[in-house]
């Protein structure tokens, strides 16, 4: 999707009786959210406060003398990775190759995919997109011989002169993907260093896993990863297993990114890229990553970071009983995956901008397309027709539910849109 995708009353969201109209287009309707202009429910985001997420990263890395490629699973979306790159991203992170392919329509030239590569179609793929485009440069995960072997047989099959870039992966015992100790890692570089399939460009790693939201244990931990990447990182340099002119260190996901900052400049004999992959920070969020973040501020003595920028608005749609309603919002729109979402704002009908919502309402449950929404029995609650404005814990599961959203200024009023591609 881009400019001219044309959005019309097939995308949820859309206003069902407005002609249709492409996305740059959109800024021309001059619709506002609280007086009504667009169907409820409707996620959107908040011009401000995503400008000020993805500078505020962007300047975190730079100070630290690293780079970033923001992970673009997050939203999937080519005009908010459009953002990023015209802020000065190093490149972009996906965790498929399918991913990759929307990432392209942004322009980008070169990215990471986080990820193991592994059947076929996906190899084919991918060596199809390098071929198309010679400035292009991708690296995947590798973390096995068995992974190599497969994609020389690939090779072989294909009757393919490819080489592919990769980054050997560094894992933890009893999480997800990686190499578990040095020698397996160290084995695994010296068969992609014999191997005309692959070219071994760096080391990586992914920390999230480990988080706790507590400092002391988290710092612990993740400084038991970092060097363990620093000495393989060190031990495949003075061997010569490295290919090309620099070597990538990279790790940083959207709990713990302030962490993995010193063991991604280890010095080398040749120059060192460190790169953060940090995704979710482009919206940030009113559960999860907020309590974390809030740690994050703490270990680095600032706390003007990053903004909820991302938020589901629902109609009042019924009263049935004192201290409950019931909101025409549920599980088809919204993060549940982590969390419930989180009650914000209230905007009384014919209100022009919405109030805080007092820490007493909670939202308790959802189905597919209800929410229900307590507040104490003795007190004056939302009326039919009322707005309610929900935070979310963890933007991804909120992104995948919605093929455009509409991207608001502070009061409300419509100012551009992106699209997504799940």
């Amino acid at each position: 999707m881009n400019a001219t995708t044309i959005l019309d009353r097939r995308y949820k969201g859309f206003p069902p009786a407005a002609a249709p109209c492409s996305i740059d287009e959109i800024a021309g309707r001059h619709w506002n959210v609280m007086a009504g202009d667009l169907p409820f429910p409707i996620a959107i985001l908040r011009d401000s406060a995503m400008r000020h997420n993805i500078a505020w990263m962007q300047d975190f890395a730079r100070e630290r003398g690293l780079r970033i490629a923001p992970h673009g699973k997050t939203t999937m979306s080519p005009e908010i990775y459009r953002r990023q790159i015209d802020a000065g991203a190093w490149g972009l992170s996906f965790a498929t190759v399918y991913q990759l392919g929307v990432g392209l329509e942004s322009g980008i030239k070169r990215a990471l995919i986080a990820n193991q590569v592994v059947c076929d179609a996906d190899l084919d793929g991918l060596a199809q997109m390098l071929g198309n485009d010679a400035q292009l440069k991708v690296w995947f995960l590798v973390d096995s011989i068995a992974q190599v072997e497969r994609i020389e047989r690939w090779r072989q099959r294909r009757r393919s002169n490819t080489r592919f870039d990769c980054l050997l992966e560094i894992g933890i015992a009893g999480k997800r993907t990686g190499c578990r100790t040095l020698d397996q890692a160290l084995q695994l570089a010296a068969r992609i260093k014999a191997s005309t399939a692959l070219a071994l460009g760096g080391i990586e790693c992914y920390e999230g896993s480990v988080a706790k939201g507590e400092s002391e244990h988290d710092r612990r931990e993740v400084d038991a990863l970092m060097q363990r990447v620093v000495e393989a990182a060190s031990q495949c340099d003075q061997r010569g297993y490295f290919s090309g002119d620099q070597i990538l260190m990279t790790a940083g996901g959207s709990a713990l990114f302030d962490l993995v900052t010193d063991g991604l400049l280890p010095t080398l004999s040749r120059p060192v890229t460190g790169i953060l992959r940090s995704g979710c920070y482009v919206t940030h969020d009113d559960g999860s990553y907020k309590r974390l973040l809030q740690r994050v501020e703490e270990r680095i003595g600032r706390s003007d970071s990053l903004l909820p920028a991302i938020e589901v608005w629902a109609m009042v749609q019924s009263c049935p009983e004192p201290g409950l309603v019931i909101l025409s919002c549920g599980k088809r729109d919204i993060s549940y995956d982590l969390e419930l979402p989180i009650a914000r704002f209230h905007q009384v009908a014919g209100e022009l901008l919405p109030r805080v919502i007092p820490d007493a309402w909670q939202l308790t449950a959802l189905n597919d397309q209800h929410a229900y929404l307590h507040y104490p029995a003795g007190q004056a609650g939302p009326a039919v027709g009322d707005l309610i404005g929900l935070g979310i814990s963890h933007p991804c599961t909120t992104f995948d539910k919605w093929r455009w959203l509409p991207v608001v200024d502070d009061n409300y009023v419509v100012c551009a849109a992106v699209t997504t591609r799940f």
